[in-house]
């Protein structure tokens, strides 16, 4: 059973587009993706302790645009070694 209580380190992982002015590329989304995998599935193997769910709506002229991020909040017993 896993127990908050063994969370040493906590990695905040960020899925989708925050900034308005530069919008994430594919590539960039692709990497936070297989980041937050890496993190579930390599040594020490981290579980997620909490996620957050952002969206905001902008009026930019005449169209509306949508931005939504997901944030992992993935714990660790200590800070795994491959992390920067």
């Amino acid at each position: 059973m896993f127990d908050l209580t063994d969370v040493g380190f906590v990695k905040r992982i960020t899925l989708g587009s925050t900034n308005p002015e530069r919008m994430d590329t594919e590539e960039e989304v692709q990497k936070a993706a297989e980041l937050l995998n890496r993190c579930l599935s390599d040594t020490p193997k981290g579980r997620i302790i909490g996620v957050e769910k952002n969206f905001s709506i902008l009026n930019i002229g005449e169209h509306q645009v949508v931005l939504q991020c997901i944030v992992y909040h993935v714990g660790f017993p200590r800070k795994p070694y491959w992390l920067e």
